[in-house]
Formats: C-alpha cells, sequence, structure tokens
C-alpha cells in the first residue's frame, strides 16, 4: 500500500462570515518543497491555517499524511508552523521562548533547552541567544520564529511569509536552512508574493488567486504564461530615441514608446529582445542606467490569468 500524500485538499472552501477565504480547491503534494504564490488576500494564510489545524474548512477535506489534521493530534506533531503576523513573548530570551515552544510538542526540558540553541545558531542567532527578543530586529524575530517552527524536528514545516522585513543577511540565513532541509527531504510549504524569493529553494509553485488554485507545477512552465503575451522592456539611457529606432526594426518588436529618458518596448520574443538590447548597445555605444520588465513578475501572471479567465 502505497504512502499517502503529505496533502490533499479536497473541494476545501473556507468562509469568513461574508468574506471567501478559499473556494472549491482541489490540490494535492506528494513531497518536496513547494512554493505558494499569490498577492495579499489570495487565501494563503487560510490554506496554511487549515493545513495546521488552526481553523477548519467551511466545506471540504483537509488531509495531512492521509489524516484529518484537525482530529489527529499525532499529525500536528509532525508540523512546523511559522506564522506570518508575530506573537512573541517579547519578556523572554531568544532561547528561552524556543526552548518553551519546544516543551509544548512534548520534548523535556533538557532537550528542550539543547535544541533551541542550537537551531537558533543554524540560523545566525549565535550573538543573540540570551537577548530579549524585545530588541531584535525584524530579521533577527523572523529568525526566531522559524527557529521554533524547525525545534522539534518535524516532517513538514508550513512557512507563511518568512523572509517578509528580513534584511540580506537574515534572508540568505534563512534560505541556506530551507534548502539544507528541503535536501534531507522534508516537506516544505512556503508562501510569498515574490517569485524570485521562492525561485530560491524551489522550482516547484501554485498560484492562488481571491481563494482559487489557478496554476500549478513548475515554476518555469508558468513563467512561460507571461510570454504568451506582449512582454514590455524598460531601458532607461542617455540616448533612448536613437535606441528605439534601432530596435523598433526587429521582427519580433511590436511597439517602442519614448518616455524621457526611457525606451519601452513590446515584444512577443521576449528572449530574442534580451539579446538584442546589448547588442544595440555595444554597437551604437549607449549607456544604460538601468533595464527592467514590468511584466516579469507575478502580478503580471495573475493579470493574464483573470484575463484569460481560467486555469493555465
Amino acid at each position: 500500500m502505497s504512502a499517502a500524500p503529505a496533502i490533499r485538499l479536497e473541494e476545501v472552501s473556507k468562509w469568513y462570515g461574508q468574506v471567501l477565504g478559499l473556494s472549491g480547491v482541489n490540490m494535492t503534494i506528494e513531497r518536496g518543497v513547494i512554493g505558494l504564490l499569490g498577492p495579499n488576500g489570495a487565501g494563503k494564510s487560510t490554506m496554511m491555517r487549515l493545513l495546521c489545524g488552526l481553523a477548519r474548512p467551511s466545506r471540504g477535506r483537509v488531509l495531512v499524511y492521509g489524516e484529518d489534521v484537525v482530529a489527529s493530534s499525532e499529525v500536528r506533531r509532525r508540523l512546523g508552523y511559522c506564522p506570518e503576523h508575530e506573537g512573541l513573548y517579547d519578556e523572554l530570551t531568544a532561547s528561552e521562548f524556543v526552548a518553551y515552544m519546544a516543551e509544548l510538542s512534548g520534548m523535556g526540558k533538557r532537550e528542550a533547552r539543547h535544541r533551541s540553541r542550537e537551531i537558533l545558531v543554524s540560523l545566525g542567532l549565535e550573538n543573540a541567544l540570551d537577548r530579549r527578543l524585545a530588541g531584535f530586529s525584524k530579521g533577527m524575530r523572523q529568525r526566531a520564529k522559524l527557529a521554533q517552527a524547525m525545534v522539534h524536528d518535524p516532517d513538514m514545516l508550513v512557512l507563511d511569509e518568512p523572509l517578509t522585513g528580513c534584511d540580506p543577511v537574515a534572508r540568505n540565513s534563512i534560505l541556506s536552512r530551507l534548502r539544507a532541509l528541503a535536501a534531507a527531504g522534508k516537506v516544505i510549504l512556503v508562501s510569498s508574493h515574490v517569485l524570485h524569493e521562492i525561485e530560491a529553494i524551489t522550482q516547484e509553485i501554485v498560484l492562488l488567486y481571491r481563494g482559487q488554485v489557478l496554476a500549478e507545477g513548475n515554476v518555469y512552465r508558468i513563467r512561460e504564461l507571461i510570454d504568451k503575451h506582449p512582454h514590455r522592456v524598460r531601458v532607461e539611457c542617455d540616448r533612448p530615441r536613437e535606441l528605439a529606432r534601432h530596435l523598433i526594426t526587429a521582427p519580433h518588436v511590436v511597439r517602442a514608446e519614448l518616455a524621457g529618458s526611457a525606451v519601452e518596448l513590446e515584444t512577443r520574443a521576449p528572449d530574442e529582445l534580451y539579446d538584442a538590447i546589448p547588442k544595440a548597445v555595444l554597437e551604437l555605444g549607449i549607456r544604460i542606467e538601468s533595464l527592467s520588465s514590468p511584466d516579469n513578475n507575478m502580478q503580471s501572471v495573475f493579470e493574464y490569468l483573470t484575463a484569460a479567465g481560467g486555469k493555465a
């Protein structure tokens, strides 16, 4: 008999009074690291609370390792949850807080003290073990929250926006630790509204929008959705008119529009345009200040999918 998938949602809906959190979601996650992506209000936090047994679905079933997570305390012990919003005890030190959470998961006092310090060190907080949480920066608080989710060595981590407000040092520390856990075979569900944060640890994502799953699978397949409609590239440079005149002749460029010291190009073959821009710049001796794409983000994917009126 094959093992049950780590996560299975069957026609799951969740209402908060008149507000719809999730609507008829079906989703199966066997193993690995999954990025849960969506703008604020998409339903990410609702889904995570349901998966951790902190809320009951209004309709449908939420199964974790084949069991109802609300009914099974054994399954809940296999989970580590890092919520988006803070609930830290500021009067405690970092090691006291994490040890306390370890004890709540059933760990003995001595082991909890040892594990708390060990996990905090692994997240780069070795110099703050005995500092009170009240004096922690946002990035340090995020790492303390992550430590309490990991301290009991759960089989699955459910992390709601764990990188929000983190500085580069904290971000790198967290991503490094998550990659190590993924390599060790842990199931990790991590939410974000920023694609590149998720890409740093996994290529498998689920797109949520207005409580529904719009697309799921490999990030590169979903990225291709952007390129099914005209793709915009904005180039800030010292001679935008000359650059526009040069590139508009390319067969893949649909439109070129000047905007002050920038030219915004529209193409149906972004890879070809990204190759053509540096060649043109070198040939013409143009100095570039910046290059960006208003379409190379998850919001454009959501806009494309919702305009298309259905799932990918």
